[in-house]
């Protein structure tokens, strides 16, 4: 868990009386290791902070006027406020940044605690599966700017504002625009976690760079969706069984000899995969992944040790995802304005 403030010195969080939408910047999202093996992009701070300038533009459109953050440590907010004149109250959560995952998962827990209607994030499949890990029920607006993007959209932030605030103020039904997503959960040595996407056994014993793009080194992996245009471990499967994110179950991979597959395991980074077994998995379906001494990976990122065989399966347990387009379409549908 993230180091919150238990001494006071950045204040309480705050419980809102309210509507309020929560918003989490990942600074590092989108600046991996990937950009030297492969020809992902680097997203700089001044384009995040654009974007969420523009986000908060369209939360103010709809009325929503708080909004609680995590402090990202490199002044992206800041600068997103810089110059603007606007009705919207941004208010820091009590927690130092420590620039490590831990931060987005307490952020998440401390938002869902404060009672915000909706949260927004910007980042990866990894950046989200963090947040999913705190935020319990509170549905997510997830904006893309990370390397492998499964779970986040390429949303115009104005849109993605709009439709958080909607969702926040109680102006759509959110069990029609934000069901509950699919994900992959694992039992590994004692450990329990979850990833958004994909769950993979490797055989590196260290965590080193994190960022997986060598399939030479994954044994097996779980997935909760599989979609021919994903980025990432996702690929693989989305080019010989397509599973997508509202079907039911996922899908089970051994790499190895066998079918070759030719799959985009990160931007610019198209190669030949073997596949020795694939199978559909039906919901809550148990399946072994065995890493030997190797790792666990966790939406394209080494994480966990293995310490002998790991379990997973799929579940509806995920995160309520928005979908923008939808939460849009239902206000136009009945005439309202945004």
């Amino acid at each position: 868990m993230g180091p919150s403030d238990p001494d006071g010195i950045f204040g309480r969080t705050p419980r809102v009386s309210r509507p309020a939408v929560g918003l989490i910047v990942n600074p590092a999202a989108g600046r991996d290791i990937r950009r030297l093996v492969g020809a992902a992009s680097v997203m700089p701070h001044h384009e995040k902070a654009a974007i969420v300038r523009r986000a908060l533009l369209g939360l103010e459109a709809v009325g929503v006027d708080t909004i609680l953050h995590l402090n990202d440590g490199v002044g992206i907010v800041a600068a997103a406020m810089d110059g603007q004149r606007t009705g919207v109250r941004l208010q820091a959560l009590p927690i130092r940044p420590e620039g490590r995952a831990a931060d987005s998962v307490e952020a998440a827990r401390q938002l869902a605690a404060a009672g915000v209607g909706a949260i927004i994030t910007l980042g990866g499949d990894g950046t989200n599966r963090a947040v999913a890990s705190g935020c319990g029920t509170v549905p997510l607006v997830a904006i893309s700017t990370g390397t492998n993007n499964v779970f986040p959209a390429m949303v115009e932030a104005t849109a993605a504002g709009l439709a958080a605030g909607l969702v926040a103020t109680g102006q759509v039904d959110v069990d029609a625009v934000a069901p509950r997503a699919k994900w992959v959960e694992v039992d590994a040595g004692g450990a329990h976690d979850v990833a958004l996407v994909d769950a993979a056994a490797c055989r590196d014993r260290f965590r080193g760079a994190a960022a997986i793009w060598d399939p030479g080194r994954i044994i097996a992996v779980v997935l909760s969706r599989a979609e021919p245009w994903a980025v990432g471990l996702s690929s693989i499967g989305g080019r010989l069984r397509p599973v997508l994110a509202d079907e039911p179950g996922g899908l089970y991979l051994e790499l190895g000899e066998g079918t070759r597959v030719r799959a985009l395991l990160a931007p610019g980074l198209v190669l030949e995969v073997g596949v020795r077994a694939c199978r559909r998995l039906q919901p809550g379906e148990e399946v072994t992944l065995d890493a030997g001494d190797g790792t666990i990976a966790l939406d394209g990122e080494r994480e966990l040790p293995a310490h002998g065989p790991a379990v997973a399966r799929v579940t509806l347990g995920g995160p309520r995802l928005v979908d923008v387009r939808r939460v849009l379409a239902a206000t136009a549908a009945r005439g309202r304005r945004p």
